[in-house]
């Protein structure tokens, strides 16, 4: 089958239309917060919603060192707020994993931005902007970047 170069166009057009749409949208009041990476959202159909922030993971909040300023963190960014997650999948745990946005505010990016996460390297896209917001943290030396040597929470789960 042979295309002409307005056929081939019209078909990228179409399909990154199709992509775009095919990522669902969850809008809610944030009504939890589990630690820095996690939290539960009120929909508009009063039904709750897990969702884990996509491509980041933050300290564990239950003893990791900077734990809790992660939680209060992301709690100060959307706990009580309008969230709006653009859901990319569901993770083994079964919540959605996506960007969240809280009152205009890319949470994701302002966790790394603030030193409280780390770019989450198995599941971040090769290109994603998160991995220069998370070098300007460690440069200034923002959050976890002041500790000498920081402990990613996966090396930590895995020694538990």
């Amino acid at each position: 089958m042979k295309f002409d170069r307005y056929t081939l166009i019209l078909l990228a057009c179409f399909s990154l239309n199709t992509f775009a749409a095919g990522n669902p949208q969850i809008t809610g009041t944030v009504v939890g917060v589990a630690d820095g990476d996690t939290l539960s959202v009120l929909g508009s159909s009063k039904r709750e919603y897990r969702v884990r922030l996509a491509e980041i993971d933050a300290p564990e909040s239950s003893g990791q060192a900077f734990g809790n300023q992660a939680k209060h963190a992301l709690s100060w960014l959307c706990y009580r707020k309008l969230a709006e997650i653009t859901v990319h999948t569901k993770d083994r745990y079964g919540r959605n994993v996506g960007v969240v946005t809280c009152d205009g505010v890319n949470a994701n990016a302002k966790m790394v931005e603030s030193g409280l996460a780390w770019v989450y390297t198995q599941y971040a896209s090769a290109n994603s902007p998160l991995f220069g917001l998370e070098q300007q943290a460690r440069l200034a030396k923002r959050g976890l970047w002041r500790d000498a040597n920081p402990v990613p929470p996966w090396a930590w789960r895995k020694s538990r």
